[in-house]
């Protein structure tokens, strides 16, 4: 449905008075405004949440599978969220169930619950199986070999014998 070109102006001009928060304060005050449960938050830490637990399951992760390269170090990072993300939909639904004794409300979220709880498990398996291809896969690191003297050939002389050069005249 298309609006007239008239309305189309009186929304153009109607923008200009709703700008919405200006100062810092302000934008941070209704930043997580949209936010209703924060499984796809773009902030991993909510406000109410700790920083320094989600920095230690970081770090358990990465201690536990050790990342070499950025791309492995990236799909730990994703493991580390979507675990986060499993622990944040535990507590929403354990809070859930206290917020409301409807057995109908209960079941529709437990469903709910359910269904991100098997997108989240699917997306954190899934960046195990690449991190594992990525190591599997993980380039050969050449040895670095101390250079020789090429006239060395690594054969001690005996004593009272001296090594000659041959060479094959065949």
């Amino acid at each position: 449905m298309l609006i007239s070109e008239k309305q189309h102006e009186a929304n153009i001009r109607n923008a200009q008075h709703s700008t919405g928060p200006q100062t810092p304060e302000g934008k941070q005050a209704v930043r997580f405004n949209a936010l209703k449960h924060g499984l796809r938050a773009a902030a991993t830490i909510l406000p109410m949440e700790n920083a320094e637990h989600f920095n230690q399951l970081c770090e358990s992760i990465e201690n536990e599978w050790n990342p070499q390269t950025d791309s492995e170090r990236r799909q730990v990072e994703q493991m580390a969220i979507h675990q986060w993300l499993l622990l944040r939909l535990a507590h929403f639904e354990s809070s859930a169930f206290m917020q409301t004794s409807d057995a109908e409300k209960q079941l529709t979220l437990l469903e709910r619950f359910s269904v991100q709880r098997t997108r989240l498990e699917n997306s954190y398996s899934k960046s195990m199986r690449d991190l594992i291809k990525l190591q599997k896969n993980r380039p050969k690191r050449r040895e670095v070999r101390p250079q020789t003297n090429p006239t060395q050939t690594g054969v001690e002389p005996q004593p009272g014998h001296t090594l000659t050069a041959t060479t094959d005249t065949r």
